[in-house]
C-alpha cells in the first residue's frame, strides 16, 4: 500500500511539473493571430530567444525582424510593450504552448484592443493545401476601393514569388509603403499579412491569370477594410514625389521655430544651420514609414555630420500636448540613436491646416513623412513625399542611391 501512494504521488507530481513546465514562453517560433470581429484573422509570426537571461521577441514579416526587447513574466502572465507606436501585448500562458490576451493600441484619446491568441512551435504563416496554380513575381497597378465606392486609391503590388508556396511583397503608393508583406499562394488564393505594433493589415485575393481579382484588405483592429483588385504592369508609375508638395512662388526661405525635447526653441535660422545643406524631415513616432527613414537618417547623419549638412526632425504627433508628445518621441529617437534635433510642432497629422500652421511657404503636407532640402543659401530644393523603405527591394536602394546624389550636388554648389 505504501508503495501504491508512492508512485501515485510521484505520478502526480510528474503531471504537475509536466503541466508546469508546458506554462511557459517557449523559445522557438510562434504563430500569432489577431481576431477581428469580423472574424478575419490577421496573422503573423514571432520568434522567442534568451538574451542575457531575458527573453525577447522578433516579430517576423518576409526578411524584417524587428526586435521587442521589453517582455516581461508573472506566473503565467505575459507582458509586450512594443517599441514603437505606444501599444502592447497581455496575455495569459496555457496548457499546449498557447496564449491568449489582447493587444491594445494606446490612442491619442482612447484605447483599443482586439483578441489575440499565439501558438508554439508553428513557423507556418498561413496553411497550405496544393502547390501554387500560376505565378504572382512582379509588378501589379492594383486599385483598393472603400466602403464609399467612390473612396479609390491607387498603389503598385510588388511581389516575389519564393521556393514552394511563399509570397513576400508590399504595396507602394505615393506616401509612401505598406512594409514588409509575408504570405502564401495557396492553389490561387493569395494571402499576405504584416505587423509591426502599428500596421496589422491582412491581404486575401485570387489569381487569374494576370489579374488579381476579390480581393479583401482588412485593416487594423476596427471594422477597417476595402476590396482591391490588381493586373500585372510592368511599367506601372506612382506619380513623381516632388509633385505633391512645392513651395509656393514667392514664398522665400523656410522660417518656423519650436522646441525641442527640451523645450529650447530651434530655428532654421540658428547659427548651427547657416551654410549648411539641411535636410528636414516631417515626421510622427506614430508612423511605420517614419520609423524606416529615421533609421536611415540616424545611420546616415552619423557618417556624414561632418561635411557641412545638417539633420532636423518636425514631429507631428497625435496630440497637442507637449509632454505626451515628448514622452512618445523619446523612446522612438532612443531607439535609433537620433543625434541630429527633433522638434515638436505641436500640431497634429490629422490637422487639415498642419502646413498653414507650421509651414505655410509649403503649398500642403500630403503625407508622412515628408523630407525638405535645403540649400546651403537657405532655399528650398526639393521637397519628397513619402518613402520608399527597405521592404521594397530595388526602390529603397534606388532612394538611398538618389539622397546621396542630391546632397552631393548642394554641397559642391
Amino acid at each position: 500500500m505504501k508503495k501504491l501512494w508512492i508512485c501515485l504521488l510521484a505520478g502526480l507530481s510528474l503531471a504537475a511539473c509536466k503541466s508546469a513546465a508546458v506554462k511557459e514562453l517557449k523559445n522557438g517560433t510562434w504563430q500569432a493571430k489577431l481576431h477581428r470581429a469580423d472574424g478575419a484573422d490577421i496573422v503573423f509570426n514571432f520568434e522567442v530567444k534568451d538574451t542575457a537571461g531575458q527573453k525577447v521577441l522578433y516579430i517576423l514579416n518576409a526578411n524584417d525582424r524587428l526586435l521587442v526587447d521589453n517582455v516581461k513574466l508573472q506566473g503565467d502572465s505575459v507582458f509586450i510593450r512594443m517599441p514603437f507606436f505606444d501599444s502592447d501585448f497581455k496575455a495569459r500562458l496555457q496548457d499546449g504552448g498557447r496564449l491568449e490576451g489582447a493587444w491594445t493600441r494606446h490612442l491619442a484619446d482612447k484605447d483599443v484592443s482586439i483578441p489575440f491568441t499565439a501558438t508554439a512551435d508553428t513557423p507556418e504563416r498561413f496553411p497550405v493545401s496544393a502547390a501554387p496554380e500560376g505565378k504572382i513575381s512582379g509588378r501589379w497597378s492594383t486599385w483598393f476601393v472603400g466602403k464609399d465606392k467612390s473612396d479609390s486609391s491607387y498603389a503598385i503590388g510588388e511581389f516575389r514569388q519564393e521556393s514552394g508556396n511563399r509570397v513576400v511583397g508590399t504595396f507602394l503608393t505615393t506616401t509612401g509603403d505598406y512594409r514588409f508583406l509575408d504570405g502564401v499562394l495557396n492553389k490561387d488564393t493569395l494571402k499576405l499579412s504584416t505587423f509591426d505594433g502599428s500596421h496589422a493589415y491582412l491581404f486575401t485575393a485570387l489569381l487569374r491569370g494576370d489579374s488579381l481579382i476579390n480581393g479583401t484588405f482588412f485593416a487594423g483592429i476596427g471594422d477597417g477594410k476595402e476590396t482591391w483588385s490588381a493586373y500585372r504592369d510592368d511599367s506601372a508609375k506612382l506619380q513623381d514625389e516632388t509633385t505633391l508638395a512645392t513651395v509656393k512662388p514667392g514664398a522665400g526661405p523656410l522660417t518656423f521655430s519650436f522646441p525641442n525635447l527640451d523645450s529650447q526653441l530651434v530655428s532654421l535660422q540658428d547659427e548651427r544651420f547657416k551654410n549648411k545643406v539641411v535636410v528636414i524631415t516631417l515626421m510622427g513616432s506614430w508612423c511605420p514609414n517614419c520609423m524606416d527613414e529615421t533609421g536611415y537618417l540616424s545611420d546616415w547623419y552619423k557618417k556624414n555630420k561632418d561635411r557641412g549638412v545638417e539633420v532636423l526632425g518636425l514631429a507631428y504627433e497625435r496630440t497637442n500636448d507637449f509632454q505626451k508628445s515628448k514622452n512618445s518621441l523619446s523612446g522612438f529617437l532612443k531607439r535609433f540613436d537620433v543625434q541630429y534635433p527633433v522638434l515638436i510642432t505641436g500640431v497634429t497629422p490629422g490637422d487639415p491646416e498642419k502646413a498653414a500652421k507650421t509651414l505655410p511657404q509649403l503649398t500642403g503636407i500630403k503625407g508622412f513623412p515628408t523630407t525638405i532640402f535645403v540649400d546651403k543659401k537657405g532655399n528650398v530644393s526639393e521637397v519628397h513625399t513619402g518613402f520608399n523603405g527597405p521592404g521594397t527591394g530595388e526602390h529603397y536602394e534606388e532612394f538611398k542611391y538618389n539622397f546621396n546624389r542630391l546632397i552631393d550636388k548642394l554641397l559642391a554648389e
